[in-house]
């Protein structure tokens, strides 16, 4: 599906800026950090939010349903790794015909969950500084 080749490639090119920021800010502690384990363990240590998939077997078709109203939808870490694996379970999906990406309410994305990107580049945040 090309659906989940754009999806790939969405998150190649967060994982790429991920590891760039935390590079750049030395929280690249290790070898294997830089590696995209690495960035999934970072990713989900700032949890929020879901990314939720419904396949409809009968019709080929797949929902996949972007999980928190409370920040607009807005992406947090752990949200860019349930995605890759939501668009892993896709692949292996050979009955898909089609893929919708919707919100849970209200807004589609605002973005990213600034709370989590300010935590990427200074480590030293651990609790939500926007609220």
């Amino acid at each position: 599906m090309s659906v989940c080749r754009a999806a790939r490639c969405w998150w190649i090119q967060s994982c790429g800026a991920v590891r760039r920021i935390l590079q750049q800010n030395r929280t690249v502690c290790s070898h294997r950090s830089g590696s995209a384990e690495g960035i999934r363990e970072k990713l989900q240590a700032f949890p929020g939010g879901s990314i939720e998939l419904q396949k409809q077997q009968e019709s080929g078709i797949a929902v996949l349903t972007v999980n928190n109203p409370a920040h607009m939808n807005a992406f947090s870490c752990s949200m860019m790794h349930e995605l890759e694996q939501r668009v892993c379970e896709l692949e292996t999906c050979t009955e898909g015909k089609a893929v919708i990406v919707q919100e849970a309410a209200g807004t589609f994305c605002s973005g990213s969950d600034l709370n989590a990107v300010r935590a990427i580049v200074n480590p030293h945040v651990r609790t939500p500084v926007i609220q």
